[in-house]
């Protein structure tokens, strides 16, 4: 039985942990990593000889990404960083870039992506990264974007860019959370201008959307990443039961 809790239930059960100060994001960044080493194995990639992309947003997702990328990065996989959003998570990218990550020059692009204006030089230079990228990691939205989760502005052209190439051969897709686009509560796509996950990383709690169509579809195989979120979520009722 997989219960399914909304982006609300999985707030409150983290608050009292985060109020505590565990470290949440450590935790989710290492099981997100595994999941990344299980897709490489997939292709029989060792870690060494690896290329991992990272599309970061502004919320903590694109610092589980950044976290996760420097795990990598520490183990000898060549790890991109392309900053999406209008601000980036300081300590994530300080990590990764402390144990040889890359950043991708995209030409001011967190201010594009915060006024929407597009930037072919900043499309192009992530698609180039991406053409040698053995897996890209899609850390853009999270839950708090379930309001609004369409991609908008830069992220959402350099997502629309790099669909034929991340559905090619001999590559894959790996969520932070859920696929960024999708409603975590619904399951609705409101634009189809996501990145199909081969794997989505999901942290503490299965998020109801990614049980529900059309968002399941997008998701991949779906790895619960236990943060210790059991106690706060006995007793709460789910949005949906499978």
């Amino acid at each position: 039985m997989i219960r399914g809790y909304s982006a609300e239930q999985i707030r409150a059960a983290e608050a009292p942990h985060l109020a505590a100060g565990e470290p949440l994001m450590a935790i989710a960044a290492a099981g997100l990593a595994e999941v990344i080493r299980e897709e490489l194995a997939t292709l029989g990639i060792p870690l060494a000889d690896a290329t991992v992309l990272l599309l970061v947003g502004s919320g903590n997702n694109g610092g589980d990404a950044l976290f996760a990328g420097a795990e990598l990065a520490a183990s000898g996989c060549h790890v991109a960083v392309a900053d999406l959003g209008s601000r980036v998570h300081e300590d994530g990218l300080a990590a990764a870039l402390q144990v040889g990550a890359r950043t991708i020059e995209l030409d001011g692009s967190g201010a594009a992506a915060s006024t929407g204006a597009s930037d072919s030089r900043a499309v192009a230079a992530v698609l180039d990264a991406a053409a040698d990228a053995h897996v890209i990691v899609d850390g853009i939205l999270g839950t708090g974007a379930h309001r609004s989760p369409a991609l908008r502005g830069l992220a959402r052209e350099v997502v629309a860019a790099l669909l034929p190439l991340a559905s090619a051969p001999g590559r894959r897709v790996v969520a932070v959370d859920l696929p960024s686009g999708v409603d975590p509560d619904t399951g609705a796509v409101p634009d189809e201008t996501v990145l199909r996950a081969d794997a989505t990383a999901t942290f503490g709690a299965h998020k109801a959307g990614l049980l529900r169509p059309p968002a399941s579809s997008y998701a991949g195989r779906i790895v619960l990443v236990d943060i210790g979120l059991g106690p706060e979520l006995d007793g709460v009722e789910p949005l949906i039961t499978i």
